[in-house]
């Protein structure tokens, strides 16, 4: 990899850090503002996903290091709706996803063919972010739907 690819490897894979970091926050929240009888599981699902997005971020951040690059103490945008139906949870959580999962393809296009070891990963976190975005789409859907959840 050239020094430019470097850079711009380093600054995307801050971004993806920043943004894992984000959904900490947010599935912590949400995970807080769960009310009513399926409480436990979807408490827990959300917990896990906020564990998931840490260990992400901690990933994202190594691979900064690895390059040289210093990892940023930024935190992804994070808005707070008041809208805390289930329905609205998973919804901005699909948001959430698909931006995160922007810059794993972002990362990809520029590693592809340069690094094998950032192609992996960026590979591997895209695959993981997919089926992410596939289950919460699937639990958009009514019983009995097939297709897709869309707004």
């Amino acid at each position: 990899m050239t020094n430019l690819e470097k850079q711009n490897a380093i600054e995307i894979l801050n971004r993806i850090m920043e943004l894992e970091l984000a959904g900490v926050v947010r599935y912590t929240h949400y995970a807080l503002m769960v009310f009513g009888y399926n409480r436990i599981p979807i408490v827990s699902w959300l917990d896990g996903n906020a564990s998931e997005s840490l260990a992400h971020a901690k990933r994202a951040g190594e691979f900064v290091t690895m390059l040289g690059g210093h990892p940023s103490l930024k935190i992804g945008t994070l808005l707070e709706t008041h809208q805390h139906d289930i329905g609205d949870i998973l919804r901005e959580s699909l948001e959430q996803e698909s931006t995160t999962l922007a810059a794993y393809y972002d990362l990809l296009k520029l590693v592809e063919g340069n690094s094998v070891t950032l192609e992996e990963y960026a590979r591997e976190m895209i695959l993981l972010e997919e089926t992410h975005l596939d289950e919460v789409n699937k639990m958009l859907r009514k019983p009995g739907e097939i297709e897709p959840f869309s707004e």
